[in-house]
């Protein structure tokens, strides 16, 4: 444990690994990537950290949280995380709450929630669904305007960027044209 955490408050620890999980989703917006981090700990220990990397890597199952639970599960020596808590500063999607599941993370703690995709309450539960074996407890909303900010903000650049795009392309395209 560095010595930073363990002048945190206990109140405060949820918060503390938000933060960190928004510096994982800071590369991840470098590479130009949706902005999402996660970081797994197991007794204030990071055991495993990642951040989305689908467009980089080709992977439609390179989000942050499959990426922290593969860091940890090697980390660990075990397919399964008992005691270990997952940070993510966004909701979890279907895919990824499937993979807790079954990596048995023992709590999910997020930042936003995915309204569209979220498998963590907004859309369903799969992290406590009632015919799994195993429920993951949940706290949500850490951080909640923070990580929410940080998502929309990429979101209206790329939109902006894409608008600019077009606009750049269709101005090539007549000046190209022939005058009559």
């Amino acid at each position: 444990m560095s010595d930073e955490f363990n002048n945190v408050k206990p109140d405060q620890k949820d918060e503390y690994w938000i933060r960190y999980a928004l510096t994982l989703a800071d590369r991840a917006e470098a590479m130009g990537e949706i902005p999402v981090g996660a970081v797994v700990v197991t007794e204030g220990k990071v055991i495993g950290e990642g951040w989305n990397t689908p467009i980089t890597d080709h992977d439609p199952s390179a989000h942050a949280e499959m990426a922290a639970l593969r860091a940890a599960t090697k980390a660990m020596e075990n397919y399964r995380t008992v005691d270990a808590t997952l940070y993510v500063t966004l909701e979890p999607c279907p895919m990824c709450a499937g993979a807790l599941v079954h990596g048995r993370i023992k709590r999910v703690v997020f930042g936003a929630w995915d309204e569209k995709t979220g498998a963590a309450g907004s859309v369903m539960n799969l992290l406590q669904h009632e015919s799994l074996n195993h429920k993951v407890e949940i706290t949500s909303g850490v951080l909640a305007e923070e990580c929410g900010e940080k998502l929309s903000a990429f979101f209206r650049r790329r939109r902006k960027e894409i608008k600019a795009a077009k606009k750049a392309r269709r101005e090539s395209l007549q000046k190209d044209e022939p005058t009559e």
